[in-house]
């Protein structure tokens, strides 16, 4: 049908960026695209109407006001990336319909996948890739569509995906919107491209024991990145998915199992004591390690770092250690002296603003056994107080430092490199909602943090939303490409946590309305932790990472 069908009453939408334009009753958005927009700069997967996300398929209303979801956005190489996941899950059940795949997690540029129990070889790897691109340039539509639960458990039983039919039979809902490629289905709890000719840019690398599957970034669109392996990030991970198989948790369904039989106490106590393990672990190394005397821990937003160093701080004690911390806050440069960044607003994360070579002073003298008097930053008078606060270390104590730049050797350059222990830390998910649908660490921090912000700032869920992005630049630039320099890495994820979590979130993500334009991410994340059953937070240790967030925690 011609968009301009002179039988048809037309109506007039409007595309952000483009202008506006007349089709129609009955026209999609990818048909508007195709015939009236023509070339985008980069794939279009998706798009925002009034605020709510919509496949291409979305059939336009009269004053429909459209945003294009691309490469370039956050949503579209997520988009972009589980549709790639779609045809690498196709590939797979077609050339090995014996084996069970499983999506894991990020890895460095891409996202780590492996069979179930069983490991892939090189020769599998390009037999998978070749198999996605025949799918690719057959251009077949990937449908997304409502069947009947009770139909949607004989499908996936047949294709031998129990996790999903366990999953799904936890659900009320009588309906399932599932994709069908091909005669395939799949269930994914988010949108997806709506053909496999989209889906043009990724590539496959063996990764024993599984694959790395990389799809363009938001931050390059335009081209698939060189693969940068991260070997002590994958022992992390590594370590996650060996916790959630001795808990016998490698999805939510069996979670929620778990909650359902009333054992949940038991199961948060022993993921408690694993972190109280690991940081013994960790402090045992830095116990062992005479020349190290200072502590550096870094990490991401709300990855828990203050708790984490808290509890570091009592393990040093328990091995006769008595650590001193001190702040990096308190060495920030005078407000009229801090960087701008490029919107010209101060840039608290820049190296510049703070006063390194004060503290660099300070921080020899500390470790030579001398007194200094540190500086007491006013955050109101944007300068430092007139009298400072007088420390020492004891002879062979080391000295606990957290901050956003603490991997970085910039920071304690005038250090020597076996004087230092670094740590780092990160929520680093290790369960799945079901086989194919991991849980992005990035999510599983933002809800974090919604929480925490709104009950120690007064903030929000719409404003945390909305400061995200620039948080997650500043990670990008001042964190992650320094992590691999960690002597220790800490995993603060709780595999109950988002179980506790739900009861608070999902109140503060109701208040956004479609007006705003975070609505789509709060609806994004109410659909994701509707899969979870809710626990209540009686049972959390009080000296628990968690508490960090939900408070009455006791550390203060």
């Amino acid at each position: 049908m011609s968009l301009l069908d002179k039988n048809q009453p037309l109506l007039s939408v409007e595309i952000k960026g483009k202008g506006n334009y007349k089709a129609a009753q009955g026209t999609t958005i990818n048909e508007l695209l195709t015939n009236s927009v023509g070339d985008c700069d980069l794939p279009v997967v998706a798009a925002l109407v009034q605020n709510a996300m919509h496949d291409l398929n979305y059939v336009l209303q009269e004053g429909d006001e459209i945003e294009l979801i691309d490469l370039a956005s956050e949503n579209g190489a997520r988009i972009y990336r589980r549709t790639a996941v779609f045809l690498l899950i196709k590939a797979c059940r077609e050339l090995f319909p014996e084996r069970v795949p499983v999506v894991r997690h990020s890895m460095s540029n891409g996202l780590f996948f492996e069979f179930y129990n069983q490991e892939v070889t090189p020769g599998e790897v390009k037999k998978i890739e070749e198999r996605m691109h025949e799918i690719v340039l057959k251009d077949l539509p990937i449908k997304r569509v409502v069947i009947d639960k009770e139909k949607a458990l004989k499908i996936f039983t047949a294709q031998g995906q129990m996790d999903l039919v366990e999953l799904l039979k936890q659900r009320e809902k009588k309906a399932v919107h599932v994709y069908e490629l091909d005669g395939f289905y799949e269930y994914f709890y988010d949108y997806m491209a709506i053909s496999t000719g989209q889906i043009d840019r990724f590539r496959l690398i063996y990764y024993p024991p599984g694959i790395v599957l990389q799809t363009p970034e938001k931050k390059n669109p335009g081209v698939l990145m060189p693969f940068v392996e991260q070997k002590k990030l994958a022992s992390i991970f590594s370590e996650a998915k060996a916790w959630a198989e001795m808990l016998n948790a490698p999805h939510v369904a069996a979670v929620n199992e778990i909650v359902s039989r009333g054992e949940i106490n038991d199961f948060i106590r022993v993921n408690e004591a694993l972190h109280e393990k690991k940081i013994a672990s960790i402090a045992d190394q830095i116990c062992n390690n005479p020349d190290a005397r200072i502590i550096l821990i870094a990490g991401p937003s709300s990855s828990g770092k203050t708790t984490f160093a808290q509890r570091l701080f009592i393990q040093l004690r328990v091995n006769g250690k008595k650590p001193v911390a001190i702040s990096l806050d308190n060495y920030f440069v005078d407000r009229c002296d801090t960087p701008l960044d490029e919107n010209n607003e101060y840039d608290f994360e820049s190296l510049a603003a703070l006063k390194l070579e004060l503290f660099n002073e300070h921080l020899q003298q500390l470790i030579n056994g001398e007194e200094v008097e540190m500086p007491v930053y006013n955050f109101i008078k944007g300068t430092c107080e007139a009298e400072g606060i007088k420390i020492k270390l004891g002879p062979g104590e080391p000295l606990i430092l957290e901050g956003i730049h603490c991997l970085n050797d910039q920071l304690t350059s005038s250090i020597y490199a076996k004087q230092k222990f670094k740590i780092y830390i990160s929520a680093l998910t290790q369960l799945n909602i079901d086989y194919t649908n991991n849980i992005s660490t990035t999510d599983s921090r933002l809800i974090r943090r919604i929480i925490r912000d709104n009950r120690t700032r007064g903030h929000n869920a719409i404003d945390t939303i909305k400061r995200w992005p620039s948080v997650r630049r500043g990670e990008e630039k001042n964190i992650f490409p320094f992590q691999e320099n960690a002597d220790a890495m800490f995993n603060s994820s709780l595999v109950y946590e988002l179980f506790v979590l739900k009861p608070f979130i999902e109140p503060l993500l109701r208040e956004i309305s479609a007006e705003n334009r975070e609505y789509a991410e709060a609806r994004r994340l109410l659909k994701f932790l509707s899969y979870f059953k809710e626990v209540k937070t009686e049972e959390i240790p009080f000296n628990s990472i968690l508490r960090e967030f939900v408070g009455n925690s006791c550390f203060k």
